[in-house]
């Protein structure tokens, strides 16, 4: 399959088990994407048709590694192309593990594709941050802080940004702590966050949501509002 590259080898046999899986209902998907299905299931057209996913989702990385270039001017043509193709072969090694997830809402190359274009922006992420420390303390709480407000509103931000500090200082755990600061006050990529705390994204999200709800809680005691900017991120 050279069109997967000398970097990763691998086989469809090795993250598909029990291959080849259930196919859904043909007969309500377009016949490209039925095509797809069929290719990437049968032993007879299996080797080929995921070589050609590959290039799909290939292009899709390379894109993407384009579009977001400018996040990374340090590195060099070859290190992007390099970064394209593992995302590629990660994301097609998703898109085989998932087949059976495929419904049809979009053509089958449309669903495969955006496979690849979060693969291509975590892996980006994740080098934007490589080498760098992962901030669990928060950053000036002044930068929170909005600017020209009435005395009335100015002292109502000032109470809430204090009472928060606190609060998340007292009230959540430990890991609760690390987790919300890192996302929601300094930025950290969860994918990044996850990486460095040996886990998953999937992992942090009940501590982050966990977070949140002791500290609107706590606030909401107090007659104050968590503030969108907290609740976005």
């Amino acid at each position: 399959m050279g069109a997967l590259g000398t970097a990763t080898v691998w086989s469809v046999e090795s993250v598909t088990p029990g291959f080849p899986s259930p196919a859904p209902r043909l007969s309500a998907l377009d016949l490209e994407s039925q095509e797809w299905l069929r290719s990437l299931r049968s032993e007879d057209t299996r080797e080929g048709a995921v070589a050609n996913l590959h290039a799909l989702l290939l292009r899709a990385a390379r894109f993407e590694v384009a579009r977001r270039r400018s996040t990374l001017p340090q590195l060099r043509s070859s290190e992007l192309d390099d970064i394209a193709n593992e995302a590629a072969t990660d994301a097609a090694m998703s898109v085989l593990r998932r087949l059976d997830d495929f419904r049809g809402a979009s053509r089958f190359t449309t669903w495969a594709y955006k496979f690849a274009l979060l693969e291509a922006a975590a892996k980006l992420r994740k080098r934007t941050w490589q080498g760098r420390e992962v901030p669990l303390e928060p950053l000036a709480w002044g930068v929170f802080a909005s600017s020209d407000l009435e005395p009335a509103a100015e002292a109502e931000q000032s109470e809430l940004l204090t009472t928060l500090q606190n609060a998340i200082a007292d009230v959540l755990t430990p890991h609760q702590r690390d987790v919300l600061v890192a996302l929601a006050l300094n930025g950290v990529p969860i994918d990044v966050l996850a990486e460095r705390l040996n886990t998953n994204r999937g992992a942090l999200y009940k501590p982050l949501h966990d977070a949140r709800r002791k500290l609107r809680k706590h606030l909401d005691e107090r007659g104050l509002a968590l503030d969108d900017w907290l609740e976005d991120r």
